[in-house]
């Protein structure tokens, strides 16, 4: 995971994560929530390295999103990355990141077809 600013969280589930966020980010974090859950159908959510993730039962979380100091990120995977790159602007990047400086920021259609991606592929890559 990204290890620039990195804010991990001591919630044990992501209801809890979600009351320690600030208002002025809580609907773009709720929203990436619901797109996960929407998207990523059947892979278990959980708190995982500090931050809500999701993957298939019995193994390590495949995508990630987390609130941090100077931005919201998003965990999907290298290849996934790769392979959407273009769509995602104004973003920085990350080992398997994206990070969006503001909420209004965050493309979430862009985001869904990332989803749609690794859960298609079963993984995020390397």
């Amino acid at each position: 995971m990204d290890g620039k600013l990195m804010v991990q969280s001591t919630a044990a589930t992501v209801d809890e994560f979600l009351i320690g966020i600030d208002a002025d980010r809580l609907g773009a974090i709720r929203q990436l929530r619901a797109l996960c859950q929407e998207h990523l159908s059947g892979w278990q959510e959980r708190m995982q390295w500090g931050m809500p993730g999701y993957g298939p039962a019995g193994s390590d979380a495949v995508v990630s999103f987390n609130n941090q100091k100077e931005y919201i990120s998003v965990y999907p995977g290298k290849a996934a990355l790769e392979e959407h790159r273009g769509k995602l602007k104004g973003a920085s990047f990350g080992g398997g990141c994206v990070r969006f400086p503001k909420p209004d920021q965050i493309d979430f259609e862009a985001v869904s077809t990332m989803l749609r991606h690794v859960y298609t592929n079963g993984r995020a890559g390397s």
